[in-house]
């Protein structure tokens, strides 16, 4: 398995891009020019000792990755807006509001994916009594809350885009780690699922927290409930690692585990019109020297 470095988000018609703390957005304006900005993220942590721990790494990868593409999907939205709404914005009020956001939304995604399976599943404990038995039935609710909430969002028109530009996004990584050129025939007829994605991400968390919460033995209701979002960094981190580790190998077993999120990747991507991949490679180009991976691969193929 080829391994690139550049990892990439879908936002409002266009795709983000990033290689190391260099990343780019292109977007697709109403005019329809592509609109192509680069910038630089240095991460929320300073310390590059603490970011290469595994596990630890994962916890800060995740944040950082939420941070940037509240960001990119903010930057995105901006060319939409009425010029009226872009004057008023401002710097600090931007960052404030990009704060709540992102809190807010950790918040929601643990109350609706962590802490609502639990509550159901307390319903459950006067008709059996096994721990064992009420642990796999949470996960097992989360897991059908989790895939109903991604298969429900994609059904909403706007998201079906977002969805064909995650198609697109994951089409151009592909067609590098290939050694393909990078032009539009050669990345529509490459593969829209990849091992490295941040769908097949959250789909390991869940399943890793049915093995993690199986294992939380407390009577006292709160307690379990606490123990429970405190694991959350804890399986996010273990969860990158497994992520990070299918998207270098391309051993079997490694394989049979990245099954399910490749499978669940054919929602969440969709098979990208030729400008959405026009956007996607103006945004690779914009922070990857591809000729110069491609050309490595070839040297190393003869």
């Amino acid at each position: 398995m080829r391994y690139s470095g550049i990892g990439g988000q879908a936002v409002m018609e266009g795709v983000m891009m990033k290689n190391g703390d260099d990343y780019a957005i292109a977007v697709r304006t109403p005019d329809q020019k592509i609109v192509v900005e680069n910038f630089v993220s240095a991460g929320l942590f300073k310390n590059k000792t603490v970011k290469n721990i595994p596990v630890i790494r994962g916890v800060v990868n995740f944040i950082e990755s939420l941070t940037l593409g509240m960001k990119a999907l903010t930057y995105s939205a901006s060319f939409f807006e009425d010029e009226e709404e872009k004057k008023e914005q401002n710097e600090k009020k931007e960052n404030f509001v990009m704060g709540l956001t992102v809190a807010f939304s950790v918040v929601l995604a643990v109350g609706i994916f962590m802490i609502l399976p639990y509550g159901i599943s307390l319903l459950f404990e006067k008709v059996f009594t096994s721990h064992w038995v009420i642990a796999l039935l949470e996960g097992v609710l989360r897991l059908l809350i989790f895939l109903g909430y991604v298969a429900g969002i994609s059904l909403m028109p706007d998201i079906k885009r977002v969805y064909m530009y995650h198609g697109a996004e994951h089409k151009c990584i592909n067609c590098i780690e290939n050694g393909l050129d990078l032009n539009v025939e050669n990345v529509r007829k490459s593969s829209r699922l990849h091992k490295r994605c941040g769908t097949s991400f959250l789909l390991i968390v869940m399943l890793i927290s049915i093995l993690f919460f199986m294992f939380i033995q407390v009577d006292q209701g709160a307690l379990r409930l606490i123990l429970r979002i405190l694991l959350i960094p804890v399986i996010a981190g273990v969860s990158y690692e497994f992520i990070r580790l299918a998207g270098r190998s391309d051993n079997p077993i490694v394989n049979i585990f990245s099954k399910p999120g490749l499978m669940l990747q054919k929602i969440t991507t969709q098979e990208p019109q030729d400008d959405m991949i026009e956007v996607a490679i103006a945004s690779v180009e914009a922070v990857f020297d591809w000729k110069g991976y491609v050309e490595k691969i070839r040297q190393e193929e003869v």
